[in-house]
């Protein structure tokens, strides 16, 4: 049987799941991960049972080298991909990144649009064959499993795209992925290309298509799912669907879309499916943004039912208002709700529902957090819980140079807004103080802030949400700065949102301090 018609043992054809969350995912505006976060959710995805994870573009900086390194390391599962272009560098260092990964696959790509070829690359059709040829050979020589993408293949001319997904397959890639990778594509126009290519790229059986699309229409899953029924055999996708500009195709929406519409697609996945809701909650929690409430499959209100006569149609025979089972994709019934008096091994088990597995160590150091925040809270929900993963994680981040010690503040009708606060310089092993007034007590202690630690900062984005329902629930504060013409995200969390703040400025200024370091430059102002 070809490779790209694998089928199952039930007759069904094989799809395989490609995630990108880790690479394209990444490059969503905010979403920006360091090394110990990237770890966690590749550890996700492999308990997600997905088939490739691409961990990320190598070339790009020492630290993405560092973690696709580490996440081949760690993945025995499913296969670690490295992103390059088709330069002899770029290959190179992927082929370094990946080579420990029990599954190692290069994945390169090379323009082909004419728009590209004209004002990006400047190059003819016959040089984008030789490039594109030539950095497939040279991934092979490295890895046996090689992926090519003719980058905006949907607005490429059919018959030049054809020319060069055949020399590629014939040069020895194994995967052909067909990206549209700026949303241009509709699923009718989408099914002709991979049709069109099906019919008329001649080895076609030698490698298993791929489509990878983007979301700037509103149509990256409908397009995916349209090349499926057309027999592509590999999707491209991310976690809650993530990604450059509008995202990509969200994996959970593909992955149930086939599964409850078996007979329309005749194709399965390997899909853990269980766990598509804690790792939707995982990654939204390390990257800090937020999964929209009425969004397919996981979104707050995806099996919920507020209309009467829903409600009564769902408590009478549940598939009268719901198509599928909300236990399927891991969405518990009831939520776990945990106290001060709850010990490591009911966190530890809350922990593993929620898709997320801590060492001794690690858990240990959420375990003191919960007991602290239990302290202050009568109950601990999940995410409250997930809110301590993330921090411990976002605190894991190297060249951490000033810590929160205390904060007051004072506000009020009347009264001039005021904020003393004390930093840790944990270089020095030095203790800081200052206070400063501005237009409210968290504008006088980014002021105390910026003048303790000399970083001169302007915030650009403020964004606060409450992380669970009542009263007493935890505030989590999302901020960016902007410090020497570079943008820098910060996080923080607490019950008190004045608090919450001003940890999210100092997440950002550790930020700002190591990225100057990691520039050669000066720390301060």
């Amino acid at each position: 049987m070809s490779t790209s018609q694998e089928e199952s043992g039930d007759g069904q054809s094989m799809i395989r799941i490609f995630d990108t969350t880790l690479r394209d995912g990444e490059q969503s505006p905010g979403a920006s991960l360091n090394t110990a976060q990237k770890l966690e959710i590749a550890r996700a995805l492999e308990r997600l049972n997905v088939d490739i994870i691409e961990a990320g573009f190598p070339i790009t900086s020492p630290d993405d080298f560092e973690a696709v390194q580490a996440i081949s390391e760690i993945v025995r599962g499913c296969s670690v991909a490295g992103l390059a272009r088709c330069t002899e560098k770029d290959i190179v260092r992927a082929a370094e990144a990946v080579k420990k990964a029990a599954k190692p696959r290069i994945h390169v790509f090379c323009a082909t649009s004419a728009i590209h070829r004209q004002y990006k690359l400047k190059r003819a059709e016959a040089e984008i064959i030789k490039l594109s040829v030539e950095g497939v050979k040279l991934a092979k020589s490295f890895v046996e499993d090689v992926e090519f993408s003719p980058e905006d293949a949907s607005r490429t001319e059919l018959p030049f795209l054809t020319e060069v997904v055949e020399a590629t397959i014939e040069a020895g890639a194994t995967t052909v992925n067909i990206p549209d990778t700026v949303g241009y594509s509709t699923p009718d126009h989408f099914t002709n290309i991979i049709e069109y290519l099906m019919t008329h790229v001649k080895n076609i059986t030698k490698a298993v298509i791929s489509v990878h699309c983007h979301n700037d229409l509103g149509l990256a899953v409908a397009n995916s799912l349209a090349a499926v029924k057309a027999g592509a055999r590999q999707v491209e996708c991310t976690i809650n669907g993530l990604g450059e500009r509008a995202g990509n195709a969200s994996l959970e929406e593909v992955v149930m879309a086939i599964k409850t519409r078996a007979d329309v697609f005749k194709a399965r996945t390997q899909i853990n499916t269980k766990m598509i809701y804690p790792t939707s909650r995982l990654v939204s929690s390390l990257t800090g943004i937020y999964v929209q409430r009425n969004k397919a499959i996981v979104g707050q209100n995806a099996f919920a039912h507020e209309a009467g006569i829903h409600q009564h149609g769902v408590l009478a025979h549940r598939e009268t208002y719901e198509i599928m089972n909300p236990q399927d994709v891991g969405i518990p019934e009831s939520k776990l709700v945990l106290g001060k008096h709850s010990g490591r091994h009911a966190l530890r088990d809350r922990l593993l529902q929620l898709g997320i597995e801590l060492d001794d160590k690690q858990l240990e150091m959420v375990f003191e957090q919960f007991k602290m925040l239990a302290d202050r809270k009568k109950e601990v929900f999940d995410e409250d819980i997930e809110a301590i993963v993330s921090q411990l994680f976002e605190e894991a981040e190297a060249m951490r140079s000033w810590e929160l010690v205390s904060l007051q503040t004072m506000g009020g009708s009347g009264v001039t807004p005021t904020a003393t606060v004390q930093l840790k310089s944990l270089a020095e092993d030095k203790m800081y103080l200052d206070a400063a007034t501005g237009d409210g007590p968290i504008d006088a202690a980014f002021s105390c802030i910026m003048r303790l630690t000399g970083v001169e900062a302007k915030l650009q984005e403020f964004d606060l949400r409450a992380v669970t329902g009542g009263k007493d629930a935890q505030g989590e504060v999302n901020l960016e700065l902007v410090c020497n013409g570079k943008t820098y995200r910060g996080r923080g969390r607490s019950t008190d949102i004045i608090e919450a703040s001003v940890l999210a400025f100092v997440n950002a200024i550790n930020r700002a301090v190591a990225g100057r370091r990691k520039n050669g430059a000066s720390p301060e102002k």
